[in-house]
């Protein structure tokens, strides 16, 4: 596995080994003890979860509020989707910054979303199975978002927005500088 920090460092794209022939492949997609020596701290993952989607579907930007705040290690099974990250953590110096990486069932890529960030993802082929991992269990009360067309972003979602579906809770997300419930930078959120 190569893990790799993207330009903001907290944001980790993993790339696994696949071991391919003529039968198929192998991949070992996950290794606790890889990520969390690469990382620096300990995680512990409680939850897998997928959703199935079809092309122009965009789901996010979503997180959860302390005590529920989620980590997410996420990957495509098939299809492929543009996955961003967002840095929500005020007095960042990424502030308001995103992350984006293509992640598909043929490049095996994955983004490891810390606390903190905001996620979502669109799907760009004709359907996507999406999985992920989360180290908190969801709870509705802190469930939280910020709007996926927010200019002070400037996310390119690289699809039409007359070709978007999305739920109608994330049609009504505040932009970030109208969010009341964000982190704050510098406290460490998994002690």
């Amino acid at each position: 596995m190569q893990f790799t920090r993207t330009n903001i460092s907290d944001v980790i794209i993993i790339e696994p080994k696949v071991h391919g022939d003529d039968r198929g492949y192998f991949v070992e997609t996950f290794r606790l003890d890889k990520l969390e020596e690469f990382l620096g701290y300990k995680i512990n993952f409680c939850q897998d979860n997928e959703s199935k989607s079809t092309y122009g579907v965009l789901r996010g930007l979503h997180y959860q509020l302390p005590p529920h705040a989620q980590t997410k290690l996420v990957r495509v099974i098939e299809g492929t989707v543009l996955d961003v990250a967002v840095d929500i953590r005020k007095n960042s110096p990424t502030f308001g910054q995103h992350v984006s990486a293509i992640l598909s069932g043929e490049n095996k890529k994955q983004l490891l979303i810390p606390r903190g960030f905001a996620h979502g993802f669109i799907v760009l082929s004709d359907s996507c199975t999406f999985a992920y991992k989360v180290d908190n269990y969801y709870s509705f009360e802190c469930d939280r978002g910020i709007s996926f067309d927010d200019k002070d972003l400037a996310i390119n979602w690289q699809v039409d927005t007359s070709k978007l579906n999305l739920s109608a809770k994330d049609l009504k997300q505040p932009n970030l500088k109208d969010a009341t419930d964000l982190f704050e930078y510098g406290i460490n959120y998994y002690a």
